[in-house]
């Protein structure tokens, strides 16, 4: 935040409340000079894509409580450029998050690189529950292939227990509904990355859920 104009409480604040509300960035505009800060809102916008991914990056690598084994892994819709892209998401069965991914394309080869970005940043899970996508199931067999039988993933493809990250995807969904779609991939993925990590604060991933507020929490991430 060194050599900032504004002081590094009011961006946080700022990029927190994007990120936890369905609020768009001219409503934030408003909600600032409320306050006594006058801020442009492509301002916020550049302040969100710069400090949001490096806040969920912090997050994962150094608080981020471990999840549990089985992953319930979907996709779901994201208008980038007026295109459709997919948010490639996977929570545990008690519905905390795994990881997410966005990608341009929606197959073998997008499914696998995040199915590797997840195990990379969560370990190997023993189950993946996943719908009756032909691209999601010949990724993990993929890396089936590649492994130990003894190790190998268990693939499931049961539709009612996907239930819980279908479920999940609402929450991201509410958020972003304000945004009317992104402008660019970067902004889209810098974005998300806000969003999930916000998402997986109020579903108590933190390691100090228990004894720190989420807000302090979110900010806490920057110190």
């Amino acid at each position: 935040f060194k050599g900032r104009h504004f002081k590094k409480a009011i961006i946080l604040m700022a990029v927190r409340w994007y990120v936890a509300y369905a609020l768009s960035y001219r409503n934030i505009e408003e909600l600032m000079a409320e306050r006594g800060v006058s801020v442009d809102h492509s301002t916020i916008n550049r302040w969100v894509v710069k400090y949001a991914p490096q806040l969920e990056n912090n997050f994962r690598k150094k608080h981020k409580r471990k999840t549990g084994s089985s992953m319930r892994m979907d996709e779901t819709y994201i208008k980038v450029k007026g295109q459709w892209f997919y948010l490639y998401r996977a929570v545990d069965k008690d519905g905390e998050t795994i990881d997410f991914q966005l990608s341009e394309k929606r197959n073998e080869a997008a499914a696998k690189a995040f199915f590797t970005k997840a195990i990379n940043a969560s370990g190997k899970p023993k189950k993946v529950t996943i719908d009756k996508s032909g691209a999601n199931n010949a990724a993990l067999k993929s890396l089936n292939n590649n492994l130990k039988e003894k190790d190998k993933i268990e693939i499931r493809q049961i539709k009612y227990l996907n239930n819980v990250v279908e479920q999940d995807h609402r929450f991201i969904k509410k958020i972003i509904k304000p945004m009317m779609g992104f402008k660019s991939f970067e902004s889209a993925q810098a974005t998300l990355a806000g969003i999930e990590l916000h998402h997986m604060l109020r579903k108590n991933q933190h390691e100090n859920c228990e004894t720190t507020s989420v807000f302090k929490q979110f900010y806490a991430l920057a110190a």
